[in-house]
């Protein structure tokens, strides 16, 4: 496990490095001058020059790449080209509403998904288990905007329990303001992602339902559900797991949906406005950060794979 861990984390590592490479070239591909952008319309050529200068822009692409790389392993993702700000402190902010929005609605969608399709896989030939597989189909063929419009429009607008859109201008000060900011969106997203964790998650059972380990334990005296949940969701868990981590990069581009949507002031929202502001500084650290997190949650699955499976440990 030891070899194991070591030659992963290289990879990760390695992986990382290669995507920073990446993300710093297709940006600087994109056609225009930054720096004419940044004087505007009325700058004189040799205005543009000196602001050149003053972002180095002048300097050749492997500097600049090794002077951002430098200050991200210092915790620096540099400056903004536009107005001067702390890239790093903007995203430790932004984090502040897109972390909890992501994890709340990582939740919600793990506590349907999960037991909701135990019990479908279990009650698979019934009337009320072919139900909700299709209302599990149905699930993943809304759309998450439509889904939010719905929501807003019942608990924002008829029953008026539910901020519609805003976050509390002073973040979590007022946490009880921020949560409620926050269930909507988490909701949106966690019913979603949970119609479609759900799918996975029925399949998953249903594989182990009629394997041979759970009949020698069903002879052995134990009832199908001692012999479910003593051995069959440990051999299911890989597979829900695996699925998990694939759709993590699919929850985060649903949440720079939904950050628009309900107009919070997080990660989505700041990407998407530095890209139309054409600032490469902050929207490379911010896609740095989120090909970040989709790298270590791939490491973190597969560790979890070696401790649940001790069949994968067996082939190292």
């Amino acid at each position: 496990m030891l070899w194991y861990l070591i030659r992963r984390a290289g990879l990760l590592l390695l992986s990382l490095a290669v995507a920073s490479v990446l993300i710093f070239a297709m940006l600087r591909l994109l056609p225009g001058d930054v720096a004419a952008t940044v004087a505007g319309i009325q700058a004189t050529p040799e205005q543009i020059a000196a602001l050149r200068a003053d972002l180095g822009l002048n300097r050749s692409l492997p500097e600049q790449y090794l002077s951002w790389i430098g200050g991200v392993f210092h915790g620096d993702f540099g400056h903004s080209q536009l107005n001067g700000t702390s890239v790093g402190a903007e995203l430790g902010e932004k984090l502040a509403v897109t972390a909890p929005l992501i994890i709340g609605s990582l939740l919600i969608a793990l506590g349907l998904a999960v037991p909701l399709g135990t019990w479908a896989a279990v009650r698979h030939r019934t009337k009320t288990g072919e139900a909700a597989n299709a209302l599990s189909q149905l699930g993943t063929a809304v759309p998450g905007l439509w889904l939010a419009m719905l929501l807003i429009l019942v608990f924002a607008v008829e029953l008026q329990v539910l901020p519609a859109q805003g976050f509390p201008v002073n973040r979590w000060e007022q946490p009880d303001d921020a949560v409620r900011s926050l269930i909507l969106p988490c909701v949106t997203l966690g019913l979603s992602e949970g119609a479609v964790l759900f799918r996975f998650a029925r399949s998953a059972i249903l594989g182990v339902l009629y394997s041979e380990y759970l009949r020698t334990a069903r002879a052995k005296g134990m009832t199908r559900t001692q012999a479910l949940v003593r051995h069959g969701f440990r051999n299911a868990a890989p597979s829900v797991v695996s699925i998990l981590g694939l759709q993590f990069a699919v929850l985060i581009v649903g949440a720079v949906v939904i950050e628009r949507v309900f107009t919070l002031p997080g990660v989505g929202s700041m990407l998407l406005s530095d890209v139309a502001n054409r600032d490469l500084v902050k929207v490379q650290g911010e896609v740095l950060l989120i090909v970040s997190a989709v790298l270590v949650l791939g490491f973190v699955v597969d560790i979890v794979h070696r401790l649940i499976d001790p069949r994968l440990e067996a082939r190292l």
